[in-house]
Formats: C-alpha cells, sequence, structure tokens
C-alpha cells in the first residue's frame, strides 16, 4: 500500500510540474521534424505517437515534418539506383525524385498518418506539391544535385486549415515549382521554414545524437542553450562541425524568421519530445 502511495504522489507531482508547460504551448504551434532512429525503431514510434496525441489533447497544436532517407535509400536499392550523396545532400535524378515522390508522400507519409490515428489522434497526410504548399525552385550551387530544391514561398493555409479543425498535420517534404515539376526539399530546411511561416512557439528537430556536444564522442558535455550570435563562434572553434552544421543553421534561421525558441532533441530517448516540452530541464540543445 505504501508503495502505491509513493507512486502515486510521485505521478501527481510529474503532472503538477507540467501544467506551467501545458498552460505555456495551449494553443500555439509546435513543429516537429521527424526522423532517424525514432522513425525506424518501433518502440521509440510508438512513443512518438503518443507523445503527439497527448500534446493535442492538452490544447497543443502540433505539425509534424517528416523525412524518410531510409526507406527511399532501400526502395531505391530494390530497383537498382545507388543512393549518392553530395554535402549531405541526396542527389537526385528523374528517376530518382519518382522514387521520393512514392515513397516519402504515398508510403511514409500514410503510414504515419495510419499509425498517429492508432493511437487516438486525428491526423492529415500532405505533401509539399498539396496547393503547392511547398514552392520550390531548383537549388543552385557548386555542384548540380539534379531535382533537389530551395523553397521560395510556403503557403500556410492548408496547414492552419487542418490545425483549426482539430487534426496534425503531417506533411511530407516534395515541393513543386511553378510550373509543377517536383523537387525534393531537406526535411530540416522544410520544417525550419514552415515553423517560421506559422511564427510556432517552437521547432523541434529530432536527432540521433544528444544535441550540441562540447566533445562530440561526449554526450555528458551536452550544451543545453545556445544564443544564436554565438552559432559563428562555434563554427569557428569547430564545436559546431560536419553535420551538425546544416541542421544548426535551420535553427538559426527558423529563430531569426521568428519562431521564439528551437531546439535539437535525442529522437532514441523514449518520449523525448514530452520531456523537452513539459519539463523544466527540458533535452538536447535549445537555441533562441
Amino acid at each position: 500500500m505504501l508503495k502505491m502511495e509513493i507512486a502515486n504522489s510521485i505521478r501527481s507531482q510529474i503532472l503538477i510540474d507540467a501544467l506551467p508547460y501545458i498552460q505555456k504551448y495551449h494553443d500555439k504551434v509546435v513543429v516537429i521534424k521527424y526522423g532517424g532512429n525514432a522513425m525506424t525503431n518501433d518502440s521509440l514510434k510508438e512513443a512518438v505517437m503518443s507523445d503527439i496525441v497527448l500534446l493535442t489533447e492538452v490544447g497543443i497544436k502540433v505539425v509534424l515534418v517528416h523525412g524518410g532517407g531510409p526507406e527511399i535509400n532501400s526502395m531505391l536499392k530494390r530497383v537498382g539506383i545507388e543512393s549518392r550523396f553530395i554535402g549531405g545532400l541526396r542527389y537526385t535524378d528523374k528517376e530518382t525524385i519518382d522514387i521520393v515522390k512514392m515513397v516519402l508522400c504515398g508510403k511514409v507519409n500514410k503510414e504515419l498518418v495510419a499509425a498517429l490515428q492508432l493511437y487516438g489522434g486525428k491526423a492529415l497526410g500532405l505533401c509539399g506539391c498539396d496547393g503547392q504548399m511547398i514552392l520550390a525552385e531548383k537549388l543552385q550551387g557548386d555542384v548540380d544535385l539534379g531535382y533537389v530544391g530551395e523553397i521560395k514561398k510556403v503557403t500556410t493555409k492548408p496547414i492552419i486549415d487542418a490545425l483549426n479543425n482539430g487534426y496534425v498535420p503531417i506533411i511530407a517534404t516534395v515541393g513543386t515549382s511553378e510550373d509543377g515539376q517536383a523537387y525534393n526539399i531537406n526535411a530540416d530546411t522544410a520544417a525550419a521554414r514552415i515553423a517560421s511561416c506559422l511564427r510556432a512557439e517552437k521547432l523541434i528537430l529530432m536527432t540521433d545524437i544528444a544535441g550540441l556536444l562540447q566533445d562530440k564522442d561526449d554526450d555528458s558535455t551536452l550544451i543545453p542553450f545556445v544564443q544564436v550570435s554565438d552559432v559563428p563562434y562555434l563554427k569557428k572553434t569547430g564545436i559546431i562541425s560536419g553535420g551538425m552544421i546544416p541542421k544548426i543553421d535551420c535553427c538559426v534561421e527558423a529563430v531569426r524568421r521568428g519562431v521564439k525558441r528551437t531546439s535539437i532533441i535525442d529522437g532514441r530517448v523514449p518520449h523525448s519530445i514530452l520531456i523537452e516540452l513539459l519539463s523544466n530541464e527540458g533535452i538536447g540543445t535549445q537555441f533562441t
């Protein structure tokens, strides 16, 4: 009996501690970029879906933006096309963009809709081509990446309509040009732009690392808070390097475009979304 009383007192204290954060984010938009291990591990996927349902039930407006790299790699391998990456971006020729559309918009997106609904949520699957929601043009650079796009404009009406009708918009990051050409859009970049256009309260990027580390090989050196003005110095000293550069650039861009807070969190930790949003300590690295 004593054990049950202790357990119940802990549960009630957790709920009381979460109350200020529930109030803080109530009726606010939170954009979550979903990817990495949390997307491929079944138990982590279940935790993410249940987290999102809980957040929506307490009045937080969640927008889920997803990639699907491993699924695309698998399908390309099945049809005999080699995956190529240049500067962290997928080289996307005409055959590959067809696979990207098929996998992201047709398979991954609809599986996520079904998964969220399985946990009692209301989900609406969208892709950037729907209503020219993500208007894109060919990414210009020193190297031709094929049908890789950069975002010209985000039309938020389909997203806002879904939110206002009680749905969680689940967005596949395939954009379209004005003449109907589909483009592969980096999911971190798309999530940052969508969050800024929605004037989101928070943007969360789920990754397979603890966050920004002072020593990249030591999770105990996590840097919990970063001012965007400090980012150039952190790049110069090598603390921000490699694959973290584009992710952090997305966080910086989102903050500068009006998102109040952005965070890089460890998607390998079960219920990391709830820990980040509804606790004082949070998890990962927050940029303000």
